[in-house]
């Protein structure tokens, strides 16, 4: 399948400078390492030369992705899955039955899994996976997966894939060492520090460098698109102060002065979490909540209505710091401290992608004093003597109690929409199709008007519960 072709199902007109590099250096007999900054594209960048690589009629899982996450799996089988090659792919994590996902691997045979390392291992262990055929690994958030403690777990993978020819690791920090069982050696060349701009014709990066062919034949390709110095021209860090130690209030205020701008606030503790939504839903501030220890619908469903606009502030820890797929994210919040340096960097890295400029705040009482690795001399941003009232979000969630397994789409939800429920295009926003249920982004002002027009209808022949998301 041609790289046009998909990139035109994906609705993308061209490939970035890294994306154009990683797919010169993936010809290459060696192993990569590709250092990106977060929202930099690079979940398409290893799809791409993925797919040109896979072998058609070929029967067995040829690829395997390791992932830090549930959310990072299900995103990249959604990339994968858009691109409309004849590939299949599927993701496996815990939170729900294996057998379920055996069951699904049987009738679906799919050349590419994505997956969590101790699902994975799961599987592998069962014989659900035939490892023989699996000749690529690709490891994304690697030093996410280690910082979680999933050294032992990928070792344990790598252990089992007797076939492998290839292994890509991801990552948008730099690290000093690799460990050894991923077998890979230290040569390595910098192909770019600076993100570019895409333009209007593509990038060829040189790969038949001397230092290159020098290499050993087990050795790795490290390209190197980090660049702190970009980031922080675009991003606004500024410092609130909270006259209490509990920096409840204080947080408040500066939500309702930012308005509608989406704002991720993040907290170290999952307790800490459910204080702060609490404190905030208390006040009738519209926000959601995500954290590891929550039900993976639960989960799904926070994200959603926090990217669709319907709940524009989202309090997390810092598992919503990597490997999620945020578009247009104003603000960062941080109201406590970060625990290190890659924390704080990562955090920031949710606003401020690429392009585009963010702002993050430190919120500090008194007795708190900024790491070393933060300036003391950003500016203060002060918080008006008048706090504006909660917002109400533009945007609202409909629940839709089937999916795909349904054979329900989304043409078929907006037509429904449209045709019973009064809408205009104008007041549908983003719609989501999960196996068994939907979501879809509907305008606030509408949402009284359409639930009464639609009671009692059914969508696509079929009864069903559709309701406000909550």
């Amino acid at each position: 399948m041609e790289i046009q072709e998909i990139l035109r199902n994906l609705q993308i007109a061209q490939l970035t400078p890294m994306q154009e590099a990683v797919r010169e250096a993936y010809r290459e007999n060696k192993d990569l390492v590709l250092l990106s900054p977060t929202g930099s594209g690079k979940t398409l960048a290893f799809l791409l030369p993925l797919v040109q690589s896979l072998k058609a009629g070929l029967l067995g899982v040829q690829a395997v992705v390791l992932v830090p996450s549930r959310e990072l799996a299900l995103q990249i089988e959604t990339v994968f899955k858009s691109m409309g090659t004849p590939f299949k792919a599927m993701s496996c994590y815990g939170g729900r039955p294996a057998m379920e996902e055996h069951r699904t691997m049987r009738g679906m045979n799919p050349a590419v899994i994505i997956g969590t390392p101790g699902r994975m291992n799961d599987h592998l262990k069962k014989g659900n996976i035939d490892a023989h055929a699996v000749s690529t690994l690709i490891i994304d958030e690697f030093d996410k997966c280690l910082e979680f403690g999933f050294q032992d777990e990928m070792s344990e993978v790598i252990g089992q894939l007797p076939s492998l020819k290839k292994r890509v690791l991801l990552s948008a920090t730099d690290s000093e060492e690799i460990p050894a069982f991923v077998k890979v050696n230290s040569a390595s060349v910098k192909v770019s520090s600076t993100p570019v701009k895409v333009s209007s014709t593509s990038v060829k990066v040189n790969l038949t460098d001397a230092n290159l062919h020098s290499a050993e034949t087990d050795g790795f390709i490290k390209l190197n698109f980090l660049s702190e110095e970009n980031v922080s021209e675009r991003l606004n860090l500024q410092k609130v102060f909270s006259p209490e130690k509990d920096k409840l209030e204080t947080l408040y205020r500066l939500l309702c002065t930012l308005g509608n701008a989406s704002t991720l606030v993040f907290v170290n503790y999952r307790e800490s979490v459910e204080r702060v939504t609490g404190y905030l839903q208390a006040q009738k501030f519209p926000c959601d909540m995500f954290h590891g220890g929550m039900e993976q619908p639960d989960r799904e469903r926070s994200l959603y209505r926090f990217r669709n606009g319907s709940c524009p502030v989202l309090v997390s820890t810092d598992l919503a710091a990597r490997g999620l797929d945020i578009p247009g994210l104003d603000n960062v919040v941080h109201y406590h401290l970060p625990v290190n340096e890659e924390a704080f960097t990562h955090r920031n890295g949710r606003t401020a992608r690429w392009e585009a400029s963010g702002a993050s705040f430190l919120i500090l009482h008194s007795e708190e004093r900024l790491p070393d690795y933060i300036s003391e001399d950003i500016p203060v941003f002060a918080l008006p003597d008048q706090t504006p009232k909660p917002f109400k979000p533009r945007w609202t969630t409909l629940y839709i109690g089937k999916g795909k397994k349904d054979k329900l789409n989304k043409i078929d939800i907006v037509g429904f929409l449209y045709k019973k429920g009064g809408l205009a295009r104008e007041d549908v926003g983003q719609v989501d199709v999960k196996e068994h249920y939907a979501f879809v982004a509907v305008r606030r002002s509408k949402v009284k008007q359409l639930l009464t027009l639609i009671r009692g209808e059914k969508i696509k022949g079929m009864k069903t519960i559709i309701e406000e998301a909550r």
